[in-house]
């Protein structure tokens, strides 16, 4: 398991797979529809928290900084869902507003879920698509 916070660079992420990420996050300011549910599912503490947080995540990712393993996973699943869903994210307004085609997506997003893997799945239900613990 990867841990500790690492750049794009470290993790052999290209300019690409960088501006992609940069993408699917903003994508959530436009077009793609949160709710209070899937921002917590995705990492963030509220749908404001998914706008303010990501805002610091496009700009660490424009930076090439250091990211904390969560905000990679916040970043990839952000994404994963802006692109792919109809129903909360951009779905087939997707090549609309990003000028990113449905095939260089895919590509591009393969790649960057394998390079991202060892960092994020170990996330998954430890503060990643669960529920928060009643306060």
């Amino acid at each position: 398991m990867t841990t500790g916070v690492q750049t794009a660079e470290q993790l052999t992420l290209t300019d690409e797979e960088s501006q992609l990420l940069q993408q699917g996050l903003i994508e959530w300011s436009g077009p793609a529809r949160c709710t209070e549910e899937f921002a917590v599912a995705m990492g963030f503490d509220d749908a404001d928290d998914l706008n303010r947080r990501g805002a610091r995540i496009r700009t660490a990712l424009a930076a090439k900084e250091p990211l904390e393993p969560m905000d990679w996973a916040r970043a990839l699943l952000a994404t994963e869902l802006a692109f792919a869903s109809e129903i909360v994210g951009s779905g087939y307004e997707w090549s609309t507003t990003t000028g990113w085609s449905d095939d260089m997506t895919v590509k591009v997003l393969r790649s960057t879920q394998l390079k991202l893997i060892r960092t994020v799945t170990p996330l998954v239900g430890r503060g990643l698509g669960t529920r928060r613990p009643a306060s």
